[in-house]
């Protein structure tokens, strides 16, 4: 080879060098670029002010508006005439017409329970022949009337 072939290729060697150098340091510094967007998004991102006024409902006091949803709840009536313990063979001998004794005494109030809950005791009354409670007693709350 002569020396201005090598010459040429060793310049050429450098322009290409400079080149790939200067085109590594353009997408690098593209890379940057888009990272730092890419950060800028993440750290600062686009906020709504809340609004406290979508959660208020109709017009009204708040307990009507509670008492509202809560009308179509399904609750557990339970009225509780009375108790007794027994032990197996007594209930194997239980027929039609057997008596149980119960510890309350005739005329005695009755128990009501929501939901396994006691919250008021009641008298027994026989109404168009349908046994019916009248509420005596309200337990455990004093603000209920």
């Amino acid at each position: 080879m002569s020396e201005s072939s090598t010459a040429s290729n060793a310049a050429a060697t450098e322009t290409n060098s400079g080149r790939g150098q200067s085109d590594t340091e353009s997408l690098l510094s593209q890379a940057e670029s888009a990272l730092r967007e890419v950060e800028d998004s993440l750290l600062a991102p686009k906020m709504q002010q809340y609004r406290l006024e979508e959660l208020i409902g109709s017009e009204g006091p708040p307990e009507k508006v509670s008492m509202d949803l809560l009308r179509d709840v399904t609750l557990d009536l339970k009225i509780e005439l009375g108790r007794t313990r027994m032990h197996l063979d007594e209930i194997l001998q239980l027929r039609k017409g057997s008596v149980v004794t119960l510890d309350k005494l005739a005329g005695d109030l009755v128990d009501v329970y929501v939901n396994g809950r006691l919250v008021a005791r009641g008298e027994v009354l026989v109404l168009n022949d349908n046994f019916c409670v009248r509420v005596a007693e309200l337990v455990g709350s004093d603000s209920i009337q």
